[in-house]
């Protein structure tokens, strides 16, 4: 798809053209609407994405321009606007904008709003060959625009790591089976365990996407990195006046966010016990109430959950409603460790190994047979994301076209727990007693063992190990999703 990207600051055009030509966009830059209107003169476009506020002509000025151009009809039009100017965006869209996207852009919604402008130009496309043209010429211009769907969507699911999925082993194929036959009821709520890293988020994104095309919105929350004080409100929403400091028209949640669609509860043992009535509610009943609010809200959302933490044991404590669990058992994926799945280690190894090489520019071809022993004799605490960093590792420090043992260093030093230069034993580090070595030091990948030791010591319980770092959960949470970005592996 064509997009014409109009933004006066140099740094977020840059940014935006880089990704939408990353998933298979012809992107043209503008720093400001004269430029854009030459642009647009020159080049047929099916979408214009631009700021409102720039210098010289503001984005709705330039909207009404180009809709004044040959050609100008037939674009869509998308402004971006600044966080909580509403006012702003209700302008846009009476002068005709077809959507907008508030600052700061999140990039699921820009990608949900491409593909949105791709079928609305697709069907315009067809509209206008069936009004006058031969129907072999409609077929063939319709297959041309499926297809550039298609490969649209296949760009997406690459992005939210669902292209990056490997499927070895008889456990994980009974998993995505058992996923594939819950995704046909969006009536069942699921839940997903397994300890951190195991892939929990992937197999929620396969049950929300499938493997055909949906458009339906999947929002996710971690349980653990929201404060209980605004739990209630991030989840269902508040209407005007329910607090002090809520914004005057009030707020929807992310049920609201969600609907029709899927909402992802990660870390679903860390929800505050009084919000957990609330939450069966809108499984059972499906419906609630905004904070503050009197009207009943019918809601079609599916409800998946996911946990690293013994959900029957926290029944037994008194820390979970036992109703809760029950209904949230119906549809329950257990996500075996990677070390129970041994079979699993060498072909994902691979795998990373091919991708990270691919990526980078280097000759990795194969494993060799004493590092893949390597691998496998390796308990793998952090699951498939510490396999995942391991392989990119490798890849970023040696270029070689077979792994050594030598290149799995990382392994050793996440096992024995050592700091550079000095041998301790696991437990024991002294913070001002240690040598440094002369050439370099890999302080991130040295963070992350000793983030990985903590989860693996307490049992993958967030909360304890952000206390035993002496850090906060918000901090811990973001370091966690730091280390995932690129595959969505949880």
């Amino acid at each position: 798809m064509n997009i014409l990207l109009v933004d006066d600051d140099h740094a977020s055009r840059t940014y935006l053209g880089e990704f939408l030509r990353e998933i298979g966009h012809i992107v043209v830059e503008s720093a400001d609407g004269c430029a854009a209107l030459n642009a647009f003169s020159s080049k047929e476009f099916h979408l214009v994405l631009s700021d409102i506020r720039m210098p010289k002509m503001s984005g709705i000025e330039l909207l009404q321009k180009i809709r004044g151009l040959p050609g100008g009809q037939g674009v869509d039009i998308v402004l971006i606007t600044g966080d909580g100017e509403l006012r702003t965006a209700i302008e846009a869209l009476r002068a005709g904008a077809y959507d907008y996207l508030l600052k700061p852009i999140n990039i699921e919604e820009l990608v949900n709003i491409t593909e949105r402008v791709a079928e609305h130009q697709s069907l315009k496309r067809e509209n206008e060959i069936l009004n006058g043209k031969f129907e072999d010429v409609v077929k063939v211009a319709t297959e041309e625009t499926r297809q550039e769907l298609s490969r649209l969507k296949k760009a997406y699911y690459e992005s939210v790591g669902l292209g990056k999925v490997g499927i070895f082993s008889e456990a994980m194929k009974k998993v995505f089976q058992q996923a594939r036959k819950l995704r046909t009821d969006r009536s069942i709520p699921v839940l997903i365990q397994g300890e951190t890293g195991t892939g929990k988020e992937i197999v929620a994104r396969y049950i929300h996407y499938g493997d055909g095309v949906t458009t339906a919105p999947f929002v996710d929350i971690n349980c653990a990195a929201i404060s209980p004080g605004i739990f209630e409100s991030e989840l269902f929403g508040y209407e005007a006046g329910a607090f002090t400091g809520g914004l005057a028209k009030g707020q929807k949640g992310k049920l609201d966010m969600a609907a029709g669609g899927t909402l992802f509860l990660d870390e679903i043992g860390e929800i505050p016990t009084d919000l957990q009535a609330k939450l069966l509610r809108v499984i059972q009943e499906k419906e609630y109430y905004r904070v503050g609010g009197l009207r009943k809200i019918k809601t079609d959302t599916r409800i998946v959950c996911a946990t690293n933490v013994d959900i029957e044991e926290k029944v037994r404590q008194g820390k979970f409603r036992q109703d809760l669990f029950y209904r949230l058992n119906v549809g329950r994926i257990y996500l075996p460790p990677l070390r129970q799945r041994v079979e699993d280690i060498l072909p994902l190894a691979r795998m990373f190994l091919a991708r990270y090489a691919r990526e980078k520019g280097k000759r990795f071809e194969a494993i060799g047979e004493e590092a893949a022993n390597v691998l496998l004799s390796y308990q793998w605490p952090g699951n498939v994301r510490e396999l995942k960093n391991a392989m990119e590792w490798v890849v970023l420090m040696w270029d070689d076209k077979v792994v050594k043992p030598a290149h799995l260093g990382i392994l050793q030093k996440a096992d024995t727990c050592i700091m550079p230069g000095k041998v301790m034993t696991a437990g024991v580090l002294d913070y001002q007693d240690f040598t440094l070595p002369p050439n370099s030091l890999p302080l991130e990948e040295y963070t992350n063992n000793i983030i990985f030791k903590a989860l693996q010591m307490h049992k993958g319980n967030k909360t304890e190990t952000a206390k035993y770092l002496g850090i906060s959960r918000r901090s811990l949470y973001s370091r966690l999703k730091h280390l995932m970005i690129d595959d969505k592996i949880v």
